[in-house]
């Protein structure tokens, strides 16, 4: 098991304690969706629009008795956000910052870009999206059907297309975009991209839960690309296609599970804080949550470590996405039957922790995706999980 150093003890200390000075807000988020950004004064919330971006980019990180975080880590990273999403999740998803985009960002952007980039983030709370998902063929980029051309080779790009189902789309005031050049895995390129540019729209989804992260449409219709806008345009092909945004999942994948502990812990309290007499048979049901919450703690920090090691090596970080989508739906669930079958009117804050519960699944890749990853790096002798 991968224990916490004291250092990383201190994050934990510290997230724990401004998120719960979020917590009082989420069904008022959950309302309002744009409540969030009447929440910045709140550090936990505020600070995440300053994190996340890389050392050379950012002097002044978050410092906690003498030790400096930028939360690039994917084990600062499921630290911080366990916290968050017991806190909120919703709130959390819906922070200033470039907690995916700066990934990509700094594993593809040559350094003008990462500085303009960067730049644009710290100057102030900047809201930014990733948009990769369309409706037809969900985050599966082989598939994608966004374009990406120009007439001529010195010209500047044209952007076609439509994402859907995209963090922040209608708050984001820049971010990144999927797009095609041509057919096959070397045809994927990513391009940065203003919400003010001419084409480009962006419109509310309903969902029934995150509905703080206020997912949206985003429509492109002949939308300017500057040539230094396109991501990578120093890398090869090789490496500026899929190779990218693989290594941000790598990266990301463990958040999302230290996200799916944090809302199953919060459902697991709330029994025990709100159940004053169980039974015995309630009492083991109980403790078998929680030690089901353990073991996917313990999985979500192994991959960290191994992601941090080399983040080519993410088959741990599906297992752990895997196994945290399942827990927290599990989790929540359960949670709503020691109340009685009037338990989603009764206790609306449990409620909503189901619903929000099922929009894990569909962060970062399905659990079909998760499976094909384990599938292939145990194929090639690179999983031991």
């Amino acid at each position: 098991m991968i224990e916490l150093d004291r250092r990383h003890r201190l994050l934990q200390g510290q997230a724990r304690e401004w998120w719960a000075e979020v917590r009082p807000h989420a069904l008022e988020v959950d309302r309002d969706p744009t409540t969030p950004t009447r929440l910045l004064h709140h550090a936990g919330l505020g600070c995440l629009g300053t994190l996340q971006i890389p050392p050379e980019y950012n002097p002044d990180p978050l410092e906690i008795s003498g030790h400096r975080f930028h939360l690039m880590t994917a084990l600062e990273r499921i630290v911080y956000y366990e916290e968050a999403a017991w806190g909120d999740l919703a709130t959390a998803l819906a922070a200033p910052g470039a907690p995916m985009t700066g990934v990509l960002v700094d594993a593809l952007g040559d350094r003008e870009q990462k500085e303009w980039f960067y730049g644009r983030v710290l100057a102030e709370p900047t809201w930014t999206f990733f948009a990769l998902t369309e409706s037809e063929r969900g985050s599966d980029a082989a598939g994608m059907t966004t374009t990406l051309t120009r007439d001529d080779q010195d010209g500047p790009w044209r952007l076609n297309g439509a994402k859907r189902y995209v963090g922040n789309a209608v708050r984001g005031q820049l971010g990144v975009v999927f797009a095609r050049t041509r057919s096959g895995p070397l045809g994927v390129n990513t391009v940065l991209l203003e919400a003010d540019a001419l084409g480009f729209t962006a419109e509310p989804v309903a969902t029934l839960g995150l509905r703080g992260a206020q997912l949206g449409a985003i429509t492109l219709e002949s939308v300017e690309i500057a040539p230094e806008r396109v991501l990578g345009r120093h890398l090869s092909p090789t490496r500026r296609g899929m190779a990218g945004w693989l290594r941000t999942f790598n990266l990301l994948r463990p958040v999302v599970a230290s996200m799916s502990v944090g809302l199953a812990r919060a459902a697991h309290e709330y029994v025990r804080d709100h159940r004053a007499r169980l039974t015995r048979a309630e009492h083991d049901r109980l403790d078998a949550m929680a030690r089901r919450i353990e073991a996917v703690r313990r999985l979500t920090r192994r991959a960290a470590a191994a992601v941090d090691a080399d983040v080519s090596a993410g088959e741990l970080a599906c297992m752990a996405k895997l196994r945290g989508a399942r827990l927290v739906e599990n989790v929540t669930l359960r949670a709503l039957d020691f109340f009685g079958p009037g338990a989603r009117f009764e206790h609306p804050f449990l409620e909503k922790l189901a619903r929000d519960a099922r929009g894990v699944e569909y962060m970062e890749g399905t659990e079909n995706i998760q499976r094909l990853s384990v599938f292939n790096g145990l194929g090639e002798g690179r999983a031991h999980g």
